[in-house]
């Protein structure tokens, strides 16, 4: 079918094939064997956009019936048709549906430095998946950094620093997910990671991570300025088997975890889990750090349970110590210079007094002695976790009327059980319950040294929790 082409036409397009295209006086002759999708222009500007490229230069300007000025140029160049518009940079799952990418053109994402995985924005733009390896820079907001050669397995020693710089000064938090994080172990005994290591420095204070981490995350602070923030493994030996694959993703803000939680849950319930955790793991020495829960609409409370009977093990229980008071955590996640009791509620009485506290194996472990009496200027406390869980209690528990020195809050969690004794249920189910907002819980894990027990007793904390409705 031969065409005559006046004005701005459309035809819609599937398959396009121009067989045959001649110039007339007042346009294009155009001869198509099938349907297709072309924007024509008269020939008067010479400005011609298929997906966004131009094709023709302005052959017009050096004829004379075409002396246009630039004005009217301009205003003919303003009524062509972008067919290839930059989609909204927003996120898309690539074709896999094994990462996460940013929605773009393709042009936009091979200058940047991407791979399209899949289509996007009704086809118009691609799923553009950003990685990042050794020695390389992240400068986009949603990138991969994985260990060279990944999926592979790295079995040499190497060092690997990749440098994470901010897209944007709104920029105010990092969010690392450990997709695959695998590196060596921590010294058995005292759970110090002096060989592998994996240093995150924001330039004001660092933290290390070594192990078996997959599924964890962190977030990390940046600065006010434009210091990145670097990622350092270092790995001395040859021995060890290692790979990571980290999603790390750059927030605004309204996006950012509250101060001072080193991992945020935005879920009603959910899973917490101490770095390193495996069945023949062993937790990190020199931890100490928040897990907060975002609390929902109408949830008030909070209920913590082991995530199987053998899923706490902090430590062989307490150790002894002479007048030095556990430390507990105000509803705001800090460490308090409050002792455990309340003073006022057993000052008056001049018997020494048991109270129990959580997680040891044997009653002697389990038991914390508090001695008072009218020459004792403070109570001492017989034994302390000396590696723990803190899970702030509610305030009204700290003096029960009509109890000497029942209704001491249970800060303090260690040893092979979350629970004390009385806190099993009729079928011997541990579930520690808090009203106190926010909800969090601290790991306070003291500087390496050597432990006693066996390595089972040392393997950490894994943790469910459901979030309870308010009672009216």
């Amino acid at each position: 079918m031969l065409s005559r082409c006046h004005g701005i036409f459309v035809v819609l397009c599937v398959g396009l094939e121009v067989s045959r295209a001649s110039s007339t006086e007042n346009g294009i002759r155009c001869t198509l064997n099938s349907v297709g999708l072309m924007l024509l222009l008269p020939e008067k500007t010479h400005q011609w956009s298929l997906l966004g490229l131009n094709l023709w230069s302005n052959r017009g300007a050096n004829k004379a019936r075409y002396n246009s000025n630039e004005q009217d140029i301009n205003q003919w160049s303003s009524r062509v048709l972008n067919f290839f518009p930059v989609p909204v940079e927003e996120e898309c799952l690539s074709e896999d549906k094994r990462r996460q990418g940013i929605c773009m053109n393709t042009y936009e994402c091979r200058i940047q430095h991407g791979v399209s995985h899949g289509p996007c924005a009704l086809g118009f733009g691609v799923c553009c998946i950003f990685t990042a390896s050794c020695d390389n820079e992240v400068q986009n907001n949603l990138t991969y950094v994985t260990s060279p050669g990944f999926p592979n397995l790295i079995d040499r020693p190497m060092n690997c620093t990749v440098v994470v710089r901010k897209i944007d000064t709104e920029v105010s938090q990092l969010r690392i997910d450990f997709v695959h994080f695998n590196i060596g172990q921590p010294n058995a005994m005292t759970g110090v990671c002096d060989g592998d290591v994996m240093v995150i420095n924001n330039g004001r204070r660092s933290f290390e991570l070594c192990g078996w981490n997959s599924g964890q995350h962190v977030y990390v602070d940046a600065s006010e300025g434009n210091e990145p923030i670097t990622l350092n493994f270092r790995l001395p030996s040859g021995l060890q088997s290692r790979m990571w694959e980290m999603r790390v993703v750059q927030l605004g803000f309204e996006q950012r975890a509250p101060v001072g939680c080193l991992q945020y849950f935005r879920s009603p319930n959910g899973t917490l889990r101490t770095f390193n955790y495996l069945p023949n793991g062993r937790y990190l020495a020199g931890h100490d750090h928040l897990l907060c829960v975002r609390q929902e609409r109408d949830m008030c409370g909070i209920a913590y349970q082991p995530c199987t009977p053998d899923s706490f093990r902090i430590g062989t229980g307490r150790t002894n110590a002479t007048n030095v008071p556990a430390a507990p955590v105000t509803s705001n996640g800090n460490v308090s210079t409050s002792p455990v009791v309340d003073l006022n509620s057993i000052a008056n009485n001049s018997n020494a007094d048991v109270v129990e506290g959580s997680g040891a194996g044997s009653p002697e472990q389990q038991e914390m002695v508090l001695t008072t009496g009218t020459n004792s200027a403070a109570p001492a406390i017989g034994t302390r976790c000396r590696d723990r869980i803190l899970i702030p209690c509610d305030f009204e528990e700290f003096i029960t009327p009509g109890n000497n020195v029942a209704g001491v809050c249970n800060l303090e969690h260690c040893g092979n059980s979350l629970c004390r004794r009385d806190e099993f249920d009729a079928e011997g189910n541990c579930r520690v319950e808090t009203w106190t907002t926010p909800f969090r819980i601290r790991v306070a894990f003291g500087p390496g040294s050597n432990t006693t027990g066996t390595l089972a007793d040392n393997t950490g904390m894994c943790l469910t929790y459901q979030q309870l409705a308010c009672v009216a």
